[in-house]
């Protein structure tokens, strides 16, 4: 299989960010994080990846600065792998990809998952994009100004 091309050079933000973590696994792994997986063995038997795929996108993570890889707290010989502030910052890519699922990929009244608010116990509100002045943005109200345009696009 052909390596794929980087995107670490590209002008859009996209483009880059889906070069570090736009493989499902890292993403899982990073929900799994969230979760407070923090041990190979913990993401593997969650994912049930084989353990080439997982070693390498948990060195990739780790040397992206998403996750810190340091001495189980518990002073074993295990290695756990934490999220840092930069991976703490996709919390709401995981958020909105999960809100995004329920609506779109489950049928009305099957069972999924659900995110909760720790303290209440109740839902979370969906995430909504808005303006400087308050009001709700949908993709008619924004545009993408590309390097060296003067318009969006």
């Amino acid at each position: 299989m052909a390596k794929r091309k980087s995107l670490k050079g590209d002008s859009c933000p996209v483009a880059r960010s889906l070069d570090v973590v736009g493989d499902r696994w890292s993403l899982l792994i990073i929900r799994d994080a969230f979760d407070g997986m923090r041990r190979f063995g913990e993401f593997q038997k969650s994912l049930g990846v084989a353990r080439n795929i997982l070693a390498d996108r948990l060195q990739t993570l780790v040397a992206e600065g998403i996750l810190e890889a340091g001495p189980a707290a518990d002073g074993s010989a295990y290695q756990e792998y934490l999220l840092t502030t930069k991976g703490e910052g996709l919390f709401m890519v995981v958020v909105g990809l999960r809100q995004w699922g329920e609506k779109h990929l489950f049928g009305k009244g099957e069972a999924h998952s659900r995110m909760i608010e720790s303290a209440s116990g109740k839902p979370l509100q969906k995430l909504e994009l808005r303006s400087r002045d308050g009001h709700l943005l949908g993709p008619s109200d924004t545009l993408v100004r590309k390097v060296g345009s003067e318009a969006g696009g």
